[in-house]
């Protein structure tokens, strides 16, 4: 197990970076974990980041990325739903780099 540390409080991390304790999930460990990705999150991030969750905690899993961009496109629009505007938002993939900073597990099928 790994950590990180946010505002002097230590979380746990799986091996990839991933919070074991999605409870413990915060928009200030969201802004961290953005860091470490090089992502400097703006409002259609949060959109994103903020859908995933919303889905999770609606289905208990993180959608695969074909999933993510047509769900999406139903709830935020078609600009939204595509992979095009995904990656320009998270470039090492909308689904494990999203689910990262969400709190999230990582999404089944992805590398």
């Amino acid at each position: 197990m790994s950590s990180i540390e946010v505002g002097g409080k230590s979380y746990e991390t799986d091996e990839e970076g991933y919070l074991t304790d999605l409870s413990e999930w915060n928009k200030e460990v969201a802004d961290y974990i953005a860091k470490t990705e090089s992502i400097e999150m703006t409002e259609q991030h949060w959109e994103v980041v903020n859908f995933l969750r919303e889905y999770f905690e609606e289905y208990q899993i993180a959608p695969a990325v074909r999933v993510l961009t047509k769900s999406i496109g139903k709830k935020l629009g078609a600009d939204k739903g595509n992979s095009e505007y995904l990656y320009g938002l998270f470039p090492y993939g909308p689904g494990k780099q999203a689910c990262k900073i969400a709190g999230l597990p990582k999404p089944t099928g992805c590398v």
